[in-house]
């Protein structure tokens, strides 16, 4: 009787020799993934025409506002060339005659100009240094009011204003500080004399940039309220198992929070510095307010439209924008180098 002998089964082969899964891993191994295969796909490159086709819908909310600041405010600024050319109404559209730098050199001695120079400084530097940080305050009160109504209704009372026409703005104004106003029969009642506010010079700073901080306070506090939502609540909390307070919590965790609003809003606000509210205080003021009232835009009025010198108005609005221009550029690059952050 015969038996049969079965084959023993050949050993598996150790890792890292030839076949079996040990060299299905190594590089170059039939077995083995290529890197060319392992990494990931390149990202399709977008041309700008293939981005319109796709999304010609969101691009098209965009042509009416790009319209309107093309043909409002790029077009308009060709005929700063008149500032170079002598103008004459009812002849050619950008002058007749080039002058050079004349209407520059003529404001630059001009000693009035210089007056209402320094009001504009003066005016813009006060109205900036109210109207900017108290927005801040009041989004950092409302920020800590628990109550949903009460925070709605704060929100609505202070928007309110910002609404209202300047004109309408300008006669309460008027209504309430004339001789016979409001505030002048309070300080009757109390035995005071009556003040006419509005014909004298040293009230009119004060009661224009009262005026600034109630019409835009409660509207300066809506990119704040928004950037405040994008806070992280675990940092309150890690701040709290760190014995911060709720001014702790405000100082460390808040207002750095919102430190980019801050900066991009201080950036812009410098940008219109030398802007002061023109039709306030157009509708405001008087001759016998002109001492602290008359500013670069109130007078540029006067000698460039009212008095038809045009080209000399154009030479002063120039000069306006390029200060302007100088402020923006300027402030930027100290807040990149001072917080790290700016507008561009």
């Amino acid at each position: 009787m015969s038996i049969a002998h079965t084959a023993d089964p050949p050993a598996d082969p150790p890792p890292g020799r030839a076949g079996g899964a040990g060299s299905a891993g190594r590089p170059g191994s039939p077995g083995a993934p290529s890197r060319r295969q392992a990494r990931p796909p390149k990202a399709e490159r977008r041309t700008w025409r293939r981005a319109l086709r796709r999304d010609w819908q969101l691009y098209s909310l965009a042509v009416l506002p790009v319209a309107f600041f093309v043909v409002f405010r790029y077009l308009p600024m060709i005929g700063n060339v008149i500032a170079f050319r002598r103008y004459v109404p009812g002849g050619s559209l950008f002058g007749e005659k080039w002058v050079g730098l004349r209407y520059f050199r003529m404001f630059m001695g001009d000693p009035e100009f210089w007056h209402v120079f320094t009001n504009t400084l003066i005016l813009g530097a006060v109205t900036l240094l109210f109207t900017f940080p108290l927005p801040i305050v009041l989004a950092l009160l409302l920020n800590e009011v628990r109550s949903a109504k009460l925070k709605r209704f704060v929100q609505s009372v202070s928007y309110l204003p910002h609404f209202l026409s300047i004109v309408v703005v300008a006669g309460l104004i008027t209504q309430l500080l004339s001789v016979n106003g409001a505030v002048n029969q309070g300080l009757r009642a109390v035995g005071h004399t009556p003040i006419p506010f509005l014909q004298q010079p040293e009230w009119f700073r004060t009661i224009y940039v009262s005026s600034e901080v109630w019409q835009g306070l409660g509207w300066g506090t809506i990119l704040y309220l928004a950037a405040l939502t994008t806070i992280d609540h675990q940092l309150y909390e890690q701040a709290r198992i760190d014995g911060a307070n709720r001014w702790r919590q405000t100082w460390h965790v808040t207002l750095p929070g919102i430190r980019p609003t801050m900066v991009t809003l201080l950036i812009l606000n410098i940008g219109t510095f030398m802007a002061v509210g023109f039709e306030k205080i157009l509708l405001l003021y008087n001759p016998l307010t002109y001492p602290t009232a008359d500013v670069i835009p109130t007078y540029l009025y006067r000698v460039g439209v009212v008095s038809g010198s045009f080209s000399y108005g154009a030479a002063i609005g120039l000069f306006e924008s390029v200060i302007g221009l100088i402020l923006v550029v300027a402030a930027n690059r100290i807040s990149r180098r001072a917080v790290g952050s700016g507008l561009w």
